[in-house]
Parts: structure tokens; C-alpha cells; sequence
């Protein structure tokens, strides 16, 4: 059955959608876009021929399309992948036009440098590739035969430290209002609070009358509706306002008996507004309101509606594997259930704002997320990034970033930076007080921080100056594993000099590494599971801090899922920091994260057991598990069970006492681990948990001799916010998968098209666009999007192994 998360949002973002207000109509203006790739002459103009141009759809990326140079201006830091410069145009009528209206048109994101001309006049430049942009249209449209232009220049490289994409790789809507409408971004509201069986909200409603006229009298109404739409309250005011002004207002609303928004309920009520001029609706906005609380509290950390709530987080990068930086909501929505899943309950934005339905999906799916803004401010890390445009821009693209976003239940932090160079400058600490004071101007609920490198490593007194403008609100760790050892256990010494310090790790070691690659050297006497499964040195050890100390607000490891860009040599074209790669597939480390974000039963093994040449050497076995107990066997010998000494705290008696008469052994680390002569075979694990047996199985697996395909969903819808990714097993004659096939796979489809292929290897430069892949470790994908409804097959086949194919249905 198709997710009711991607029907909501699909709903509300398709073609020239269904409106709920007549008098604000909003229409979709991403498809039928013309492209032509390089700076053409003239090409702003309204009378310019583009008729050899591509035609496509926004969101997107040309950047993904191209293939990987390794001479390309931006190197490794995004991906190899070629930038330079485009131009977009799209000739467009506008129904039932009508010169008394405002118009003005969205942009979601465009990297970057962009510039926009409609019908000949220029709107002008936004340099910063993240932020949403809107233009006035008013006067400028009229009813037949606009033509609007959109230069593109991504070419001055390298601007970033990741792969950033290039073009219009975000929505695009076109608005029109009355006169007399609220102002963009004009409904703010927060949880006052929350008590004996209400809650109180606050709501600050901005107009606009553009109408030059005189007085005119004006009914301001917020209704709150629930999740059916029954409404459950309401509130109302009357005022006047003069021609060509504004006006703001600032009122309570009571919620009796309210549905809290939290990570585990994300409930969320709708906010009806409406401006009335006797009688007559003039505007009409609805915006999604999440009941909730928040609070740092300098010794019990985060709380959520007045309870501790540990952070267990990860960084993000903004692109979408194959898709590369337009990213249907649902390669977004199925990434965040396999988070979700896995006990992840907190995303930073690393190192930029998202689009805005990833926001969406956050608030319906109950994450907690730290928004970040600017990865530089004035002393920059790359020739052409946003240092040079920080001072003239950055209070622009900073309200752009909070005004956006503030009414998300699920943004509960700003950051305002990331590894500034500033921060060791004499400018840093005034810099730091403009950025805090704009936040905290726009939206007075939460708090700010950013991520700050080596925070207390040298005696810099810049640095302390900039932290002390941190000190009233949350500092930012980046890497506290990295250095603990020269400060004393983490964090411990900063907060025992610093008691009303307010500290999360905006950034630390994580679990990544090639997903089923597995370093064990040549040499037996030197396999070290610490090393040779891709665990670094204190990530379990940070995590038994983070979750001892109640102080700590919580950690986001580097990073959750892999991304392309940031790669140091060729032909790497991305990352593997991720504890999924970039098809969504887990890697070993999701496992680990999991055994201690949750207390579903988990139990995994590692490595897997196709090890041949290996045989008789003395290799780690190891488990991340939560179970009570585990026992290993190879081929039916018992090696042992074994039970961990977990010191969560308030949760010393987790475990069952053992068995009598077995002998175990326990550990301080949060994994379990035997030394076992390899063999082939079968290994298997035996989990104990509160009574119940749970069991984990490797085998040695022979020969690739068939695929195996499966879907995430089987039915989607023909619209280009929805995909269906099809995971691609090569498994030997008995249904075993092969965890080190790297067979071409190549699939045919009927009804839909492909829009991406990826197998999480980054060392693979073959096409993300085209129509095969070579298996890595036993997996690859295909992302497909229906164009119309029907009947979709997707077939994958590969020479020498048994084909197989599956059928999907686009609504």
C-alpha cells in the first residue's frame, strides 16, 4: 500500500495542484523548462530562438549527468564531477490572469550565482546556492507569452567541500495574490506553553495591503484543525490598515486537551489563516503546527515536552546518490525510514539548508533537526565559496534560512556555522554575535550553535572570545574523539571550567567504511577488529559518555549516509563516512547504532564468511547486539556465549542473570567478539532477550548463479516526486547472497524510466544515469519514476546468471 507520507506530500506539490484557497493560487512551475548547457549570448532575451534547446523538468542537475573528469575545475571536492555554467527558459501563459493580483515566483534552491530575467526585465542575482529566492512578478506578467530566463554559473570551482550539484535542482512555484495578502512568510507561531490540560500558542500574523487606497477594515482568523480536520480552535482580529503599508499582530491561542508533537507521535494539527475584507476571503494560508516544547537545560541536556530526550543523530549532505542533487521526496522519505528504523532521531543539515519538503517529511516522521546555515563566513576553505559574497549576503540568506523554517516542530537548533576559520580571528566573536542575535531576533524559542573544530585545543584568546558568545547558548563540539585525550574525557574538563556550558557534538567519529570491505591484511598475527571492521578507536566510548551524562545533549556522528563529493584522489568520486551507502544500503556500522539507539532486538555479524585463502587463521568474529546473551557457533561448535556490561544509565539491570551452568564472559565495549579459525561454512549467532531466541546466520555462499530483485514499494504514483528503488541480490544456486559478487547487471523497464543506478561503490565512475551497473558486494539499484499510470516492469540481467524480473503499479 502506497505510504500515506508521500501521498500527503505528492498531493500537495503535483502539477497545478488542488488548491484549498481561491484567493492565493499556487501553481507548480517545474515542468517544460528549455536547457542548453554553456553561456549563450542573448539568451535573457524574451525574443531568443531556443527551440534546439533540451526540453526537461526542474529539480535539475546537470552536474549528475556528465561524467566524472579527473581534470575537472572542482576536483575531488565535488566528486570529479564537471560544473560550468547553464541557462534555463520557459515560455508560459498565466490562466485567468488578472492585473489587480500580485504575482511573484519561488525558487526553492538554485546553485548557483544565479540571475533571472522575466519578459526582459531583470530581477536580479542571488550568489548562495542554498536559500530560497522569490521575486516580485507584479506588473511584470501579463496574461500570454512571458518568457522567464535563468542563468546558472557554477563555474568559478572549487566553491565547496562537497558535491553540490548544478541548476535549478529545487522546486519552482509561481503565487498569485490579492492586494491585500499576508506577507511571505508572515504566519509565525510557537508553543507558549503547555499546562493542565492546554496548551497556548503564540501567533504573530504579518499582512500586506498593496492597494494604494484608502483605510480599509480587515478580519484576521486563525483556526486550528486537527489531524481529521475538525477544528479545535480558534481565534480572531479585527483592525484596519492604510494602503501601501503593513501591519503585524500578536495573539494567544488556547488548544484544549492537545495532541503533543514528539519523535515517537508526531502529531501535527493544521493552522488555517485567513484575511477577510467584509466578508470576502483576500488571502489564505495553511501551515502545519507540531504542539511541543522544547528546553536545554545545562545539566539534564534536551527535553521534549518536558522529558529528557537524548539526540542520537546524524550529519547530512544534500544529495541523493544516484539522483545527485534533485532529489524526489520519496529517495528522501525512504532514507529517513531506514534512519528512523534504526533508532536515529536527530539530523544536522550539513553544511546548508535543505529544501523544503525534507522539513516536511522531518515534522510527519518525528525527527529533531539542527538547521545550519554557512559552512564559511569571512575567511574561507575553497577559492570561489561563500566568502566572498558572506558580507553582503549573509543576513539575507541567514532570515532567509529562519523564517523558512521556524514553524517546523522538528527544527529545534540553528547553526550558524561550521569549522569557521573565523573562529580563531579577531572579527570571529562580533561575527558570531551578528549571526546568534539574527536568530534569536526571528524566532526567540530556540537556541543556536555551530560546529566548532579542536573547541578547546589551543589558548587562542579569539577563540575563547567566540565561544563566550556561544556561552548563553549551545557550544558545538566537532570531533570530541579526536582530541579527548589532550582535554580529559570529552567533554568533562571544558564543563567542569565551564559549568552553565550547554554542549552537543555537532560532529563526530562514525561508523562508515565500504559497505562488505573488510581490512584484515595479510599477516594473522595483525588482524585487529578495531581496525579491521571499519570501528574507529572511540566511538564506543563516546557513546557510553553520551548516554551516562545526562549534560550532554546528544552527538551527530559523520556522517549517516554516504555522499558524493569530498574525495581526496581519483578516481573516488564521494565519501564512505556514511553507516549507509548512498543506495540506503546498511552497512555493518547501522547495526552497532542500533544495539544502542534502541531496544528493538538486535543482533548482526561480521565480517561476512566468504573468506577464501583464509583458512585456519585466527580471525575477530564480532556482534553488535542488544541481546542479554550471545552465543557463536561455526558449523555446530560452540564458541562460547557471551553478555555485555552496558552501563546505560538508569539501566544497570537490563540483562538476565546467566544461565547456570554456562560460562560466560563479559566485555566493556558495547560489541561482542570471539577469535575463531576461519572455515567455511555456516556461523551463527544465538541472541537471548527478555526469554526470547533470535538468531543471526552467515553462510559461505557459492557462485553468483542468479538475481533476486525486490521494491520498496510496489505501487507509486505517476508524478515526479515518487520513485520506486529496485535492490538488485546476486545469489549463488541456493538463495545465498554473495557478499563479494561484482557482476553487470543490466535492467530493461516498460511504462516508466530509470533516473538513477548505483551500487554504493565509490570508486565506480560509470554513468548514475544510464541503464547498467556492476554489483558491489552482492548489491546495486535502480531508482524508477513512472510518467503516466500502468503497468511498470523492470527486468535485470546479467550474463551467466539467472534473470528475474518484477512488476510495479503507477497511480
Amino acid at each position: 500500500m502506497k505510504n500515506l507520507l508521500t501521498i500527503i506530500i505528492i498531493l500537495l506539490s503535483t502539477t497545478l495542484f488542488a488548491q484549498r484557497s481561491k484567493s492565493r493560487v499556487t501553481t507548480n512551475f517545474d515542468s517544460n523548462w528549455q536547457f542548453s548547457l554553456g553561456d549563450t549570448p542573448n539568451a535573457s532575451k524574451a525574443d531568443f530562438n531556443d527551440d534546439s534547446w533540451r526540453t526537461l523538468d526542474v529539480p535539475h542537475d546537470w552536474s549528475i549527468e556528465l561524467e566524472n573528469d579527473k581534470e575537472a575545475p572542482g576536483g575531488g571536492n565535488v566528486g570529479f564531477f564537471p560544473t560550468g555554467i547553464g541557462w534555463y527558459r520557459k515560455t508560459f501563459d498565466v490562466p485567468k490572469f488578472d492585473a489587480e493580483n500580485n504575482y511573484s515566483i519561488e525558487f526553492d534552491g538554485i546553485y548557483m550565482n544565479s540571475e533571472v530575467w522575466v519578459n526582459d526585465v531583470y530581477l536580479g542575482k542571488h550568489p548562495y546556492g542554498y536559500s530560497s529566492i522569490y521575486y516580485d512578478l507584479t506588473g511584470i506578467l501579463k496574461p500570454e507569452g512571458n518568457v522567464i530566463a535563468v542563468k546558472v554559473d557554477n563555474s568559478k570551482q572549487p566553491n565547496s567541500r562537497w558535491y553540490t550539484g548544478s541548476g535549478i535542482y529545487r522546486h519552482v512555484r509561481l503565487v498569485a495574490t490579492k492586494k491585500l495578502h499576508f506577507e511571505k512568510y508572515g504566519i509565525f507561531y510557537y508553543t507558549k506553553s503547555v499546562e493542565e490540560g492546554k496548551a497556548t500558542l503564540y501567533l504573530k500574523t504579518s499582512i500586506q495591503n498593496d492597494n494604494p487606497g484608502a483605510i480599509q477594515e480587515v478580519t484576521i482568523e486563525n483556526v486550528l484543525l486537527d489531524a481529521n480536520g475538525k477544528k479545535v480552535a480558534s481565534i480572531k482580529k479585527e483592525s484596519t490598515i492604510k494602503g501601501n503599508s503593513s501591519l503585524s499582530f500578536e495573539q494567544e491561542m488556547e488548544v484544549p486537551s492537545p495532541e503533543l508533537w514528539s519523535v515517537a507521535s508526531p502529531y501535527l494539527y493544521t493552522l488555517k489563516s485567513t484575511i477577510s475584507v467584509d466578508g470576502k476571503e483576500s488571502d489564505c494560508v495553511y501551515t502545519n503546527v507540531g504542539i511541543r516544547t522544547i528546553e536545554y537545560h545545562v545539566d539534564n541536556g534536551f527535553l521534549l515536552n518536558g522529558k529528557q530526550v537524548k539526540m542520537k543523530g546524524v550529519n547530512l549532505h544534500h544529495d541523493g546518490g544516484a539522483v545527485g542533487a534533485a532529489v524526489p521526496e520519496r529517495v528522501w522519505e525512504r532514507r529517513l525510514e531506514i534512519l528512523k528504523e534504526g533508532g536515529c532521531n536527530a539530523i544536522r543539515t550539513a553544511h546548508n539548508p535543505m529544501a523544503p519538503e525534507f522539513y516536511d517529511l522531518c515534522d510527519k516522521m518525528g525527527f529533531l533537526v539542527m538547521d545550519e546555515a554557512f559552512d564559511e563566513w569571512v575567511h574561507g576553505k575553497r577559492d570561489y565559496a561563500y566568502q566572498l559574497y558572506f558580507e553582503d549576503w549573509y543576513e539575507r540568506d541567514l532570515k532567509a534560512m529562519v523564517y523558512r523554517d521556524r514553524n517546523h516542530p522538528s527544527v529545534v537548533m540553528w547553526s550558524v556555522g561550521n569549522e569557521v576559520p573565523d573562529q580563531s580571528s579577531e572579527e570571529g566573536p562580533e561575527i558570531a554575535r551578528a549571526l546568534i542575535n539574527i536568530c534569536h531576533e526571528a524566532d526567540p524559542t530556540r537556541l543556536v550553535t555551530a560546529g566548532n573544530d579542536r573547541i578547546a585545543a589551543d589558548d587562542n584568546p579569539a577563540s575563547e572570545a567566540y565561544l563566550a558568545e556561544y556561552q548563553n547558548d549551545i557550544v558545538g563540539y566537532n570531533y570530541p574523539d579526536r582530541w579527548h585525550d589532550r582535554r580529559e574525557l570529552y567533554y568533562h574538563e571544558d564543563k567542569t571550567n565551564y559549568p552553565n556550558r550547554r554542549v552537543v557534538a555537532t560532529e563526530s567519529t562514525g561508523m562508515g567504511g565500504y559497505r562488505g570491505n573488510y581490512n584484515l591484511g595479510d599477516d594473522p598475527e595483525k588482524v585487529n577488529a578495531r581496525y579491521a571492521y571499519g570501528r574507529p578507536l572511540d566511538v564506543e566510548g563516546r557513546w557510553k559518555y553520551t548516554l551516562l551524562y545526562d549534560y550532554v545533549i546528544g552527538d551527530f556522528m559523520w556522517t549517516g549516509i554516504d555522499y558524493y563529493g569530498e574525495s581526496w584522489r581519483w578516481p573516488f568520486r564521494g565519501a564512505s563516512s556514511g553507516y549507509l551507502d548512498n543506495c540506503g544500503f546498511k552497512k555493518d556500522g547501522y547495526y552497532f547504532f542500533k544495539s544502542i539507539w534502541t531496544e528493538d532486538p538486535t543482533l548482526h555479524l561480521l565480517p561476512h564468511w566468504n573468506l577464501e585463502g583464509r583458512e585456519g587463521q585466527i580471525l575477530p568474529v564480532i556482534a553488535y547486539s542488544n541481546c542479554d546473551t550471545v552465543e557463536l557457533f561455526l558449523n555446530g561448535k560452540s564458541y562460547g556465549a557471551k553478555y555485555l556490561e552496558f552501563p546505560r544509565k538508569g539501566n544497570a539491570e537490563r540483562w538476565n542473570k546467566p544461565e547456570e551452568g554456562k560460562v560466560y564472559t563479559t566485555t566493556s565495549d558495547l560489541h561482542l567478539s570471539w577469535d575463531v579459525p576461519y572455515e567455511p561454512g555456516e556461523l551463527v549467532a544465538v541472541g537471548r532477550k527478555n526469554g526470547k531466541e533470535y538468531t543471526y546466520r552467515l553462510v559461505t555462499a557459492g557462485a553468483p548463479a542468479q538475481i533476486r530483485l525486490s521494491v520498496d514499494q510496489e505501487k507509486i504514483m505517476a508524478d515526479p516526486t515518487d520513485v520506486a528503488h529496485v535492490t538488485v541480490e546476486i545469489l549463488d544456486k541456493d538463495g545465498n547472497r554473495v557478499p563479494t559478487a561484482d557482476n553487470l547487471v543490466q535492467f530493461e523497464v516498460e511504462g516508466a524510466k530509470i533516473i538513477g543506478v548505483e551500487s554504493g561503490n565509490m570508486r565506480d565512475l560509470s554513468s548514475p544515469k544510464g541503464k547498467e551497473r556492476k554489483a558491489f558486494n552482492g548489491l546495486c539499484m535502480a531508482i524508477v519514476q513512472a510518467e503516466k499510470g500502468g503497468k511498470i516492469t523492470v527486468k535485470a540481467v546479467s550474463e551467466g546468471l539467472t534473470s528475474d524480473s518484477i512488476t510495479i503499479k503507477a497511480e
